[in-house]
Order: structure tokens, then C-alpha cells, then sequence
């Protein structure tokens, strides 16, 4: 229907009388029959004009919701899925919940969305092998994996290409072939919901501009490659450049959505346009997005497909080349595809690398651009970050030199109506290059991944010891923890039946999801960006925390905690055979240093209406009330100065325990300082944050020397929880001794 026709259909549905006893009826009819044939802009106008006149309606509010969310008007597409959801609870629109979940994601609202798949996950717990309940657990994680990774961006620069290639439509790039951009162009005000480049009221078509000095000279259509009546997009050349394959989509009526085509191509000329065969266009099935790579020195043709075998949705297959036209058995990338569309494949040559977009794999919106590395075989696909990826959805992915390009419809694209409807291209570049950032610049990546939780199960590592020290390595013992999963579900539902107790199952395996995995993947980008500091000679102060649930005395959880930071120096040490080791035992080439300041809170902070009865090990031991308080936090880190304080002095110990003791009650506890240089160390200042506690030291501490150091207090101390932090500087240093006073007044 043309926009014409459109304005003349609304016209007369609103004043003729033939249509005055059926205009509901009629808008519901042709906005369903513009949807399904991807006009998403029409149907949206055709469901406005039948909620004026019916709003109450949920299954107008759903199917008007469905079309914002493939028109990708992500703001109201969130706001009618929650009425959506709000009047039917998902009992008659199982998607609404998760709907609402990925509409939330979209608009960045990562809070948001994991209490909404929180919400659906539990109400699809019954059948753990649907999708909804493995969406609902995937995007669950996605979320958190998103909220975390939005810390990073990397350091490039990015930019919307000029209009000379992008429209007011959707345009998707594929290649740089001899310095002329090919891409695709979508010249529609709106694209179907796969991402796919095909509609049925307008045309993609293949588009090419030439890039001269650095700039993308006015685009123009292919005429070689357009096929009245059909759909053209997606192209890429061979390894030799004498031929161009690319996708040919059909409308209704065909036994194909989409197939791969082949074209000869000499001299800028494109000739003998031929299909490819069964082998890659499977009958029936939606074939497209080819991209040639090269596999153990073989040419080989990457594409997307939904054919027999899929994991799900769309996945990514490939076929080794033989003459230019001869195809082997078509086989599945098995490492990256999944229940989801796993689309637009580009292969990196120089590093042997594949680029691709998924909407399961951890992510900051629908699709975003991954990359997997091929050494024999396909490894684990990571996501490639800001600015790479956004909320929205980021695809067709390739490289030019130093220069990256994608497409996609994030907030700054070229449009008309909707902000997000249409996709633009993007290109990316490296920035100038900074000689010797400063210390503030390098460190500010590592502070911004802080905290880094870490979680243990109760009285571990090395249970029943009064231990300060363990040999056991965190990343073991998490798999021990983790697998105790079954274990936490069983005992923390115990005594409950039916629908209590799969919410109670379903709450402890959230709590593991969301914090004890999260922890470990936090963990893991931490120790890549500290080691990265290391190897530039930086010398590292790092501050750790740790705490206990209240199930043990207090002096015994003080140990524990000690224990459970020892197990994160062990994975360190133990991580690449040994790689931190130079630095942790301060012999490193380089100069690089890392020192950890433990603060062994005990169980100071934990929540007093956690359980302490040992007989009620469901609600002290099992419950997510206690596992949260037991943990590791790694809080700041800093960097130390030549010639640091921290390696010349020791004071022994670094942490006063009060315990519970009365407001009234009077203190005066004695540490040891070590002087273990020749120099004479003078004080400069001691700072504390409040004016209960005072400290007794000498003005003057001689080389090689031990001395008190005396903290008391007279004054009535604060009720409830308290923690003192003191520092005391030196002169001609910057580095400060600390210590932590706590206890619990009452």
C-alpha cells in the first residue's frame, strides 16, 4: 500500500458510512496485513487510528506493541508492553513479560530489565527446556554482563558515515572492494524484525560508493544487480575479486526467503548472475549473508541460514570452495550459534578471526557485533565492546586497514519518524596516540571495575582452621561452590511445597547467577586490565576487603576472611603458570610491583537479621540472606611511588578488633611498627576521620627499630556498627600506613 493509498484508506474509514459500523475492524484487518507484510510504519498508523477508538482492547495494546517493537520504537514499545503485561500477567501473552524485559534493555535501562527477567524467569520455571525460560535466564545474565562491561569503552572514535551514503532508510555495509564502499540499502521506513534486508512495498538494493581522499564520493545504485520484483543486499567478493556473491530475497509466493546468488565481475562489470546450488540453498530455508573467508588455507564460503540442523533462529554455516564453484558439506559453527539469530558473518584474514552479531550471547542490546578466533577450530566468541556495540542493534561488521565499519539504528542515526526505526553505517578509527599517559589516565580503568565481589560457601576455604593462610586457589573453590548449587536449592526449600518452594529454588539459583558467576566474570576483567598495568612497570597497592556471614564467632570469622583473600593472591599466582608471580614476590624485570592491603571485616557489616543459629542451617547457611555476607570485595587500588613506605616498614597487626563492646567502655589497644630501613622516619600527620580515637606514637623512629603504637579512646562510642579508618603519613612519603578500627557498640 502506498502512502497515497494509505491516506486515502484512513480518510475513508473515518467519514464514509460504509465504513462507520466496521472502522475498528477494518483498521485491525489492514494494520495486521501491513504487519505481516513488514510495513511496520503503516501498521503503526493503523493501530493508533483503532486504539482512538478502542484503547482497552489487550489484544489490540499487544499487536500494537509487537509492531513498535519491529518498527524499533524501543521507548513505546516498553511503555505498551507493560500495560500489556500489567492487565493480563502473561496468561494469555507469554512474551509480554519478556518483551517488556528486551524493550527495557534496549532503552539502557539494565536495572530495569534484570527485575523483569527475574520476574520471568520464575514464571517460566516449570519448564526449564522452553525458550522462554532460557531466554529469560540468558538475558538475566546478559544484564549483569552488560551492566559491568558498560564500565569500558574502547579507545577508538566513531562516526556516522556522510549522507552521500546514508538515507532516511536503512543502509548496511559489507565490504571496501578496491576503495569503493559496496553496501546495501533498504530505501523504506522501516526494515522486518530479523534485521533481514528485504520488504515487500520496497526494495533493498546494492549501492556503492568510492572513498577518495577520505571521503565517500555520492552513492549509486547497481543497476547490473537489480532484479525487478525482488530484493538484492548483502555482497562480498572472493578471494580473488572475479566474483560477487550476494543475497537475492523474494516475497510470498517462492520456495525461498532468501537464497545466495553468484556474479562474474571484471573490469567493474557484473555478469553471469547465477544461483548457487542445493548444497548452499537449501529448499525452503533462508539463506543469505554470504562472506568469503579462508579455513587451514582453504577458501571458504561463510553465510546465514535457518536451514535443517539450526540450533535455532538463524545460525552461521560454511562451505569450503573447490574451482571457483565446486561446494563441500555444508557445516555448522557450532561455538557461536544459538537459540537465537547468529548473523551477518565477516572473516578477518590477518588475524584469522570471525566477526558476527548475535541477540543471545551477552550483550548491551538486541544484536551486537562478536568476534571468535579460529586456530583449528572456532573458540570461545567474545563480545567486542563499546562503541562497537549499543542498546540498539549493531551488525555487518568489516575492517579495512585500521578502519572498522558497522551498521546499525543506535540513537544518532538518520530518520524521519522514529529515532531507532533505520539503520545508518558506521565507521570507527583509531585516536591519536598520547606518549606516556599518566598514572590517573591507566588507572581510571581499573577503579571503574570496582568493587570485584567474590563469593564462598559457608566456613570455606578450609573449613574448621584458625588459619590466616590457605593453599587453596578461588577459582577452584568457586567450581566447588558452584556445584553445591543442587545442594543450596534442596536445603533452602526444605519444608516448603509447590509454588513456594520452586520460588525459593528459583531465588537461591538467581542469587548464584547474579552475584557469585558475576563475581568471577568481574574478576576476570580485573586481572586482564591489572596485568596490563603490570607489564608497564606500574607498582600496585590493592585494597581487599572481607566478610563473613554472623554464624561463627568474631575472631574466628576475622581468620576466615583472612583466608578467603588469601585464595584470590593463590589464583594470581597459580593464573598462566605463574604470570602475576613476578610481581606478587616483587622480583619482576620490569619494576612492576603488586602489594594487597587486607581489611578483614569478619562478620562487622553482615546484616543482623541474618541467622546465627547453627540448627537452622537452612536460613544461616543456605539461605541467600547468609550467602551474601559471605565474600571478598576488592575496593581500590592505587599506585605506589618509588621508594614506597609499604617496603620498608611493617606494622603487625594492621586491623583493631573491638568485637561488641560498650559505648562507655574506655580501649586501648597497643600495635607493633617495624622501621626495616637504615633511614630515620619522621611523622608527618595522622588523619582519622572522626575524633573518638587518639594515637600515641613517637615523633621519631631510628632504622631498624620497632616502636608502639598506641590507640585508646575515652569518649562514648557511636551505637551500632562502627569503622575507623586512620592513616598516618611519614615525611617525604606519600604512601600512608593504615589502620581499621571496628566493633559494635551498644
Amino acid at each position: 500500500m502506498s502512502r497515497f493509498h494509505l491516506i486515502l484508506f484512513l480518510f475513508l474509514a473515518s467519514s464514509s458510512p460504509l465504513f462507520g459500523q466496521s472502522k475498528l475492524g477494518a483498521y485491525l484487518k489492514y494494520a495486521e496485513e501491513k504487519y505481516n507484510k513488514g510495513d511496520y510504519y503503516y501498521a503503526v498508523e493503523l493501530y493508533e487510528k483503532a486504539m482512538e477508538i478502542d484503547s482497552n482492547s489487550v489484544s489490540t495494546l499487544w499487536k500494537y506493541a509487537e509492531t513498535l517493537k519491529s518498527y524499533k520504537d524501543y521507548r513505546k514499545a516498553e511503555y505498551y508492553f507493560a500495560k500489556v503485561y500489567d492487565r493480563e500477567q502473561g496468561g494469555i501473552y507469554p512474551m509480554s513479560l519478556i518483551n517488556l524485559g528486551l524493550m527495557q534493555k534496549h532503552n539502557g535501562k539494565y536495572d530495569e530489565a534484570l527485575e523483569t527477567f527475574k520476574k520471568a524467569k520464575k514464571k517460566f520455571y516449570k519448564d526449564k527446556k522452553s525458550y522462554e525460560y532460557l531466554k529469560s535466564k540468558r538475558e538475566l545474565e546478559s544484564c549483569l554482563w552488560a551492566k559491568s562491561a558498560i564500565k569500558d569503552t574502547a579507545n577508538v572514535n566513531y562516526l556516522r558515515l556522510p549522507e552521500t551514503v546514508n538515507s532516511f532508510d536503512s543502509e548496511f555495509g559489507h565490504n571496501l572492494h578496491n576503495g569503493v564502499l559496496v553496501f546495501s540499502s533498504l530505501r523504506a521506513d522501516s526494515i522486518n524484525t530479523a534485521e533481514e534486508v528485504y520488504s515487500t512495498t520496497y526494495k533493498t538494493r546494492l549501492f556503492q560508493s568510492e572513498l577518495k581522499d577520505g571521503i565517500f564520493e555520492k552513492s549509486s545504485r547497481i543497476e547490473d544487480l537489480m532484479i525487478e520484483k525482488l530484493n538484492t543486499g548483502n555482497g562480498t567478493f572472493s578471494a580473488d575479486g572475479k566474483r560477487f556473491y550476494f543475497s537475492l530475497c523474494a516475497d510470498e509466493g517462492y520456495n525461498y526467503k532468501c537464497k545466495i546468488m553468484v556474479a562474474n565481475f571484471d573490469n567493474d562489470n557484473w555478469s553471469s548472475i547465477d544461483s548457487l546450488g542445493e548444497i548452499i540453498n537449501e529448499e525452503g530455508a533462508n539463506t543469505t549473508m554470504p562472506c568469503i573467508g579462508e579455513l587451514d588455507g582453504q577458501e571458504v564460503l561463510f553465510f546465514s541460514s535457518d536451514r535443517e540442523g539450526t540450533e535455532g533462529g538463524m545460525d552461521i554455516w560454511f562451505s569450503a570452495i573447490k574451482n571457483g564453484n565446486q561446494f563441500s558439506k555444508v557445516r555448522n559453527v557450532k561455538t557461536i550459534n544459538s537459540r537465537d539469530n547468529d548473523l551477518s558473518p565477516w572473516w578477518d584474514k590477518t588475524s584469522n578471526t570471525l566477526y558476527f552479531s548475535s541477540s543471545w550471547l551477552d550483550g548491551f542490546g538486541g544484536y551486537d557485533i562478536f568476534k571468535v578466533h579460529y586456530q583449528t577450530q572456532f573458540e570461545e566468541p567474545q563480545n567486542i565492546g563499546l562503541p562497537y556495540n549499543s542498546p540498539a542493534n549493531d551488525l555487518y561488521y568489516f575492517k579495512s586497514g585500521d578502519t572498522s565499519y558497522f551498521s546499525s539504528n543506535r540513537l544518532g542515526v538518520m530518520f524521519s519518524k522514529n529515532p531507532t526505526c533505520c539503520s545508518d553505517i558506521f565507521t570507527t578509527f583509531p585516536p591519536l596516540k598520547i606518549e606516556n599517559p599518566t598514572p590517573k589516565e591507566t588507572l581510571a580503568d581499573l577503579n571503574k571495575r570496582l568493587p570485584v565481589t567474590l563469593y564462598f560457601h559457608n566456613d570455606c576455604p578450609d573449613p574448621k582452621s584458625r588459619d590466616t593462610l590457605t593453599k587453596v586457589n578461588y577459582i577452584n573453590g568457586y567450581g566447588e561452590y558452584r556445584a553445591m548449587l543442587d545442594k543450596y536449592q534442596l536445603e533452602y526449600s526444605n519444608g516448603l511445597s509447590g509454588e513456594k518452594s520452586e520460588e525459593a529454588k528459583e531465588d537461591i539459583e538467581s542469587f548464584f547467577i547474579e552475584y557469585v558467576d558475576q563475581g568471577v566474570k568481574d574478576l576476570y576483567l580485573f586481572r586482564d586490565l591489572l596485568l596490563e598495568e603490570l607489564q608497564k612497570g606500574s607498582k600496585i597497592n590493592i585494597t581487599v576487603k572481607g566478610f563473613a556471614s554472623p554464624l561463627a564467632k568474631t575472631d574466628y570469622n576475622v581468620s576466615l576472611t583472612k583466608r578467603r583473600i588469601s585464595s584470590l593472591v593463590n589464583y594470581l599466582i597459580a593464573y598462566e603458570n605463574g604470570i602475576f608471580r613476578p610481581y606478587l614476590m616483587n622480583n619482576a624485570p620490569n619494576g612492576g610491583k603488586v602489594l594487597f592491603n587486607q581489611v578483614p571485616f569478619g562478620e562487622y557489616t553482615a546484616n543482623k537479621l541474618t541467622s546465627d543459629n547453627f540448627h537452622d542451617q537452612k536460613n544461616s547457611v543456605y539461605s541467600r540472606a547468609a550467602a551474601i555476607e559471605r565474600k571478598i570485595e576488592i575496593q581500590s587500588v592505587d599506585y605506589i611511588q618509588d621508594d614506597s613506605l609499604l617496603f620498608i616498614t611493617e606494622l603487625s597487626p594492621n586491623f583493631i578488633d573491638l568485637a561488641a563492646i560498650s559505648q562507655i567502655a574506655p580501649f586501648s589497644k597497643t600495635l607493633q611498627f617495624k622501621n626495616k630501613g637504615n633511614a630515620i622516619l619522621e611523622i608527618d600527620r595522622i588523619e582519622i576521620e572522626n575524633d573518638y580515637v587518639k594515637v600515641t606514637i613517637p615523633n621519631v623512629i631510628n632504622g631498624n627499630s620497632t616502636v608502639p603504637f598506641i590507640f585508646e579512646s575515652n569518649k562514648t562510642l557511636p551505637k551500632g556498627l562502627f569503622s575507623f579508618p586512620v592513616s598516618i603519613y611519614f615525611r617525604g612519603y606519600r604512601q600512608a600506613i593504615s589502620v581499621m578500627i571496628n566493633g559494635e557498640g551498644f
